[in-house]
C-alpha cells in the first residue's frame, strides 16, 4: 500500500473519531448530564446487563489498566452504585453488583442515551436511518474481527442497483437450486422492470434485506387492481436463510398493503418452492388455483394463492 493512502485512510478514521465524540457529547465533563464519566458509564451498563462480574471480568472486557480500573471502582462504591461480596466459588474473588441506586443510574443513563440517539435518528430519512445502521455494523464487524449476530439484519426500501441485484440473485439461485433457465431470468427482468417504470409510491414497494451491509433478500408490492396487490420477487439469499428474514419480508408488505388501502394481496407460485409456501400458509395466505405448465425449461405447477387484508 502507497504510504500516501495509508496516511488519508488513517486520517479519515481519526477525522471521524473526533465528528463522532463531539457529536454524542463524549467530550463534555459529565456522561449524558449525568454525574458519571464515560468509564464509569459503562462499567455501570456492564453491570447492569451481566450479573456478576468481577474487576478482572470488566479489565478484560474493556480493556481497562487494572490499577486505573480498581479506582474508578473504588470511586463508584463511595458513591453507593455499587456494592461487593464474595465469590462463593473463590472467597478471594469479588463478585461486583449494582446497587438500588446503582440500577436507577443505569435507568436514567440508558433513558438518556435511548432518547440521544432517537433524537438523532429523527434528523435523517428512513433510507438514510438504514444506511447509517448497516454502515454501522460493517465497521464493527470489520475492526472485531467477528461476524455480526446472525440475527442482525435489516429491511429498508430500494435505491439505485437494488433492482438489478435482484434479478442477477433470481436468476442465479433458481439455475442453482432448481435447473431453471434463462427464460426465468428473463421474466424476472420484465417484472423488475415494469415495477421501476411503474412505480407508485402510494400503491407498490420493494423492501431490500441486509446483514452486514450485504443484500440478502427482497420482495415487493405491486397494484393488481384497485382493491388487489400482489405478492412479488421474494428471495432470500442461503446465506441469510433460517433467520426469519422471508417472514419479515412478507408480514412488512402485508402490513404496507394494509396502510396503502388494499382489501386483498394475492401471489403466483410453483408447487416445488417447498420453503416459500411454508412462509405463505403462515402468513394466512390460501391456495385458490393450480395450473400445470410447462416454464423455465421444466414441468411445473403454477399456484394462486390469496388472503384477505
Amino acid at each position: 500500500m502507497a504510504e500516501s493512502v495509508r496516511e488519508q485512510r488513517i486520517a479519515a478514521i481519526r477525522r471521524f473519531s473526533r465528528f463522532y465524540t463531539r457529536r454524542i457529547g463524549v467530550l463534555h465533563e459529565g456522561l449524558l448530564g449525568s454525574p458519571y464519566s464515560l468509564t464509569e458509564g459503562r462499567i455501570i451498563y456492564e453491570l447492569a446487563r451481566r450479573a456478576a462480574l468481577t474487576a478482572s471480568d470488566l479489565g478484560a472486557d474493556l480493556g481497562l489498566d487494572a490499577g486505573y480500573l480498581s479506582r474508578v471502582l473504588k470511586g463508584l462504591e463511595d458513591k453507593g452504585v455499587l456494592s461487593r461480596r464474595p465469590s462463593p466459588e473463590d472467597a478471594r474473588r469479588a463478585l461486583l453488583s449494582l446497587t438500588e441506586d446503582g440500577q436507577a443510574a443505569f435507568a436514567l443513563l440508558n433513558a438518556r442515551s435511548h432518547d440521544e440517539i432517537g433524537e438523532l435518528l429523527n434528523t435523517l430519512p428512513e433510507d438514510a436511518c438504514q444506511r447509517l445502521v448497516s454502515a454501522l455494523e460493517t465497521a464493527e464487524t470489520l475492526l472485531s474481527g467477528e461476524a455480526v449476530s446472525p440475527s442482525s439484519y435489516l429491511l429498508r426500501p430500494h435505491r439505485p442497483g437494488d433492482i438489478g441485484w435482484v434479478i442477477q440473485r433470481h436468476a442465479e439461485l433458481y439455475a442453482e437450486e432448481y435447473g431453471w433457465d434463462i427464460s426465468f431470468e428473463a421474466l424476472v427482468a420484465e417484472v423488475a422492470a415494469k415495477f421501476l417504470h411503474e412505480f407508485d409510491p402510494t400503491g407498490d414497494c420493494c423492501w431490500i434485506a441486509e446483514m452486514a451491509g450485504e443484500r440478502v433478500g427482497s420482495a415487493f408490492v405491486v397494484r393488481q387492481d384497485a382493491e388487489t396487490a400482489k405478492l412479488r420477487l421474494v428471495i432470500v439469499d442461503p446465506k441469510a436463510r433460517g433467520h426469519g428474514i422471508g417472514v419479515r419480508l412478507v408480514e412488512e408488505c402485508l402490513r404496507f398493503a394494509r396502510q396503502a388501502g388494499y382489501r386483498r394481496m394475492m401471489l403466483w407460485t410453483n408447487d416445488v418452492l417447498h420453503a416459500a409456501r411454508h412462509i405463505y400458509e403462515k402468513a394466512g395466505f390460501r391456495l385458490v388455483a393450480t395450473e400445470a405448465h410447462h416454464s423455465f425449461g421444466k414441468d411445473l405447477v403454477g399456484e394462486t394463492w390469496e388472503r384477505d387484508l
